[in-house]
């Protein structure tokens, strides 16, 4: 805008200036002893004309004999034979006088020259209004993520201060809120995917969601089964500060986390610590519960945690900041009912049984006192 705008004023100042010096050169032929004079103005090619005073005084701007007004600097321009240099020239003049809205010029008392130069005035003023406006909404966008962040970490300040929360627990609440923000940037992936159309979000979350795959009966299934598209959609995204503790032995199993970024170690029963990282899950043998109580299901009927519930036998402790996605045990629980017929396909059987047998760490199985099974001798039993 600002372009098209220079261009406009410097060839309204062309057409104004070259007018401004024709009626110079008319006051001066009234005022020459010369017949024919007004036939000669466009005309270049008679030496009496140039010869003249008055019309020579027409070019030169400091001679007085005609107020050229805001286009005084301007007029020897008229004498210039090179297009470039006049064209330029008209540029810079339409550009400085737009960027100083026409501060740095006095117009003449000729009435199209004040208006023209009002006309600059305002168009200066409207585009630093637009500029401002421009900088004005592009730092709100900036900061509006800024002061929610601000406005959130005041309204738990309260919370905490209401709850008397010891100032232990407070530091552990901010570096989480920091984090929680950092991570998300303030957009939540449900939010961020909500109003997109259905195969959109289903083809976004298989590309984000890549990891489901990486789980070992995830892994056997193809890319587009119903099931997988339907855990993608109910895994949340989580995080957890240094420290936290995911998984605690002899505690409940309540989700599967399947890891996207940090560090964590989880220790057995032999106090042996495996580290974990970007890829990884925990809480897989909650998937394998509910996969074995679909494997004894013959009628697809809703599966449910029997007494105190699936207990973890390991600690799973965060080393630093961990970004992740859950799933939780309801959830878990509702896919294995939507698709009860699915998961008691054959093929599908199949996979279950090899998945639930690898969980135990491809142990060999022995038949009878005499033979014993190779895990890949039992792999393509089940699958076959």
């Amino acid at each position: 805008m600002i372009a098209y705008e220079k261009q406009l004023i410097m060839l309204t100042n062309v057409l104004s200036f070259l007018q401004r010096v024709n009626q110079c050169l008319r006051d001066a032929c009234r005022n020459a002893n010369l017949t024919g004079c007004m036939e000669l103005i466009d005309c270049n090619s008679n030496a009496t004309w140039r010869n003249d005073k008055g019309a020579n005084d027409c070019l030169n701007s400091s001679s007085g004999v005609f107020s050229y007004g805001i286009y005084a600097n301007a007029v020897p321009l008229t004498i210039e034979t090179r297009v470039i240099s006049k064209y330029v020239y008209a540029l810079f003049w339409g550009f400085q006088q737009i960027s100083t809205m026409a501060g740095n010029q006095v117009p003449s008392y000729f009435v199209w020259e004040v208006l023209f130069t009002m006309s600059i005035i305002g168009l200066g003023l409207l585009l630093y209004a637009l500029l401002i406006g421009n900088i004005q909404n592009f730092l709100q966008a900036l900061g509006r993520r800024r002061v929610e962040m601000q406005l959130r970490g005041r309204d738990v300040e309260q919370w905490m201060s209401h709850r008397r929360l010891p100032e232990d627990l407070k530091r552990r609440v901010r570096e989480a809120e920091r984090y929680t923000w950092a991570a998300t940037r303030g957009v939540p992936e449900e939010m961020a995917l909500e109003n997109l159309p259905e195969d959109l979000q289903k083809d976004i979350r298989r590309h984000l969601f890549k990891f489901v795959k990486k789980v070992r009966i995830f892994s056997m299934m193809d890319e587009d089964e119903p099931i997988l598209d339907a855990i993608r959609e109910r895994l949340i995204q989580t995080t957890y500060i240094k420290g936290s503790r995911i998984l605690s032995q002899g505690g409940l199993v309540q989700k599967m986390v399947f890891i996207v970024r940090g560090k964590l170690e989880s220790i057995g029963e032999d106090g042996i610590p495996v580290p974990l990282s970007e890829g990884d899950a925990c809480g897989e043998e909650l998937l394998r519960w509910y996969l074995e109580q679909s494997v004894e299901s013959k009628e697809g009927k809703k599966v449910k945690l029997q007494g105190q519930g699936l207990t973890s036998d390991r600690t799973v402790r965060c080393l630093t900041n961990v970004e992740a996605f859950s799933l939780r045990a309801k959830d878990i629980e509702e896919v294995t009912t939507l698709f009860a017929r699915f998961l008691r396909s054959p093929r599908v059987q199949g996979v279950i049984r090899l998945f639930i047998y690898s969980s135990f760490h491809f142990r060999v199985v022995c038949v009878d006192a005499s033979t014993c099974l190779h895990p890949f001798m039992i792999q393509l039993h089940y699958l076959s």
